[in-house]
């Protein structure tokens, strides 16, 4: 029994060809630490050293909280977005083949490649009162450059491959007989999607959304531009924190980055959790 309970104990380090636990653990822990866990603590720290009623005037005044509605808001409506557009996007490069496929399967990456300020300024150009988009939009009363829709508009470009690449592979490893094998017993269209092919994605969809999601949270490149960036109406968490490091307000900015590291800690863990129910159940 003893010799059992040892072996089964010490099966997480059973010896492989290529380096084994202590080198990668090690590597990887090292890492994480000086580039994760280190800089956060810091943060942390410097938070932590303020007394709370400064920590509280400099974190939760009025301005501060606007700028968390838009960040938090605007990030969710971006990965709403891409959750919906994202998934036919899979849909249609995964199913069907049609002309211009590897040229859209290119631009999908292209947010990935795109330096954010070179998105930002494409995007302001575009949606601003005299661009292709912006101006018939504002005739009809529909304003995107310097509002909140702008911000959220400029979320949605830089999240969308996120979700795209994160339910493709899954979609590609869902056989196309079990579908039909659904029709011949029966099932209708919408219970083929909601009972074969919804359970099998929403693993990968959900955390395609909290990657969208957490991009667009912490997102500053692409949003300064086309924002208007003002004061209680279209100012991000992240350009509130650039103002008060250009103020030499270092303790002001870490309050307000502490704040957005709890709000992307709890979103993500709560998204996370959501995942692991999604999976026993499907298992189940």
């Amino acid at each position: 029994m003893a010799v059992a309970t040892t072996r089964k104990a010490f099966t997480w380090r059973r010896r492989t060809a290529i380096p084994g636990f202590g080198i990668t653990f090690g590597v990887a822990f090292s890492l994480l630490c000086l580039v994760v866990l280190i800089p956060l603590a810091a943060i942390v720290l410097r938070g932590a050293s303020m007394s709370p009623e400064a920590f509280a005037r400099a974190a939760f005044s009025e301005r501060a909280l606007a700028s968390y509605r838009l960040s938090v808001g605007a990030a969710a409506v971006g990965a709403c977005v891409n959750g919906v557009f994202g998934l036919a996007t899979a849909w249609a490069l995964v199913r069907y083949a049609f002309p211009g496929k590897s040229l859209l399967n290119a631009f999908v990456d292209l947010p990935f490649a795109l330096p954010t300020a070179v998105a930002g300024i494409a995007l302001a150009v575009l949606y601003g009162p005299q661009g292709w988009l912006g101006a018939p939009l504002e005739r009809l009363g529909l304003h995107v450059a310097n509002t909140p829709t702008g911000v959220a508009v400029a979320l949605t470009f830089i999240g969308l491959p996120f979700v795209v690449r994160t339910v493709e592979p899954v979609l590609r490893d869902l056989a196309v007989e079990l579908e039909e094998a659904a029709a011949t017993l029966g099932a209708t269209r919408l219970q083929t999607l909601t009972r074969v092919i919804a359970p099998a994605l929403a693993p990968a969809w959900l955390t395609g959304f909290a990657l969208a999601f957490a991009r667009g949270l912490g997102e500053y490149g692409s949003v300064i531009f086309i924002a208007g960036n003002m004061p209680y109406r279209s100012e991000i968490a992240p350009l509130l924190i650039t103002i008060e490091l250009e103020q030499f307000d270092f303790a002001g900015a870490s309050a307000i980055a502490l704040v957005m590291l709890a709000i992307s800690f709890v979103m993500l863990a709560m998204i996370n959790t959501g995942q692991s129910w999604m999976r026993r159940s499907s298992e189940a």
